[in-house]
């Protein structure tokens, strides 16, 4: 855990300690449900890639059947620019 490092033609003798990334957002989502589409607004805009994004919702809005989630999901479209979503899935319910 201890280096030893060369600046300015001096040594530092640093030390490597472990430490948590901040990488959780809360967010509020308004949602529409019907048979098969869930359409969600006012998803806030964060500093991560697009397809980051419809992951996420993908993983919020999977759950199983027996768990009184809406199951499969087929497709999960996301507008950046809109802050909207809409989260498809395989069966109705």
């Amino acid at each position: 855990s201890k280096h030893y490092v060369n600046l300015d033609n001096r040594t530092a003798n640093v030390t490597v300690k472990p430490f948590e990334l901040d990488m959780g957002f809360q967010f509020e989502l308004h949602i529409t449900v019907s048979g098969k589409k869930i359409n969600v607004s006012d998803i806030p805009e964060l500093p991560i890639p697009e397809e980051w994004m419809r992951d996420k919702l993908e993983l919020y809005f999977y759950k199983t059947e027996q768990a009184g989630g809406g199951g499969e999901i087929e497709k999960v479209t996301y507008n950046k620019g809109s802050g909207t979503g809409v989260i498809t899935f395989l069966k109705p319910g």
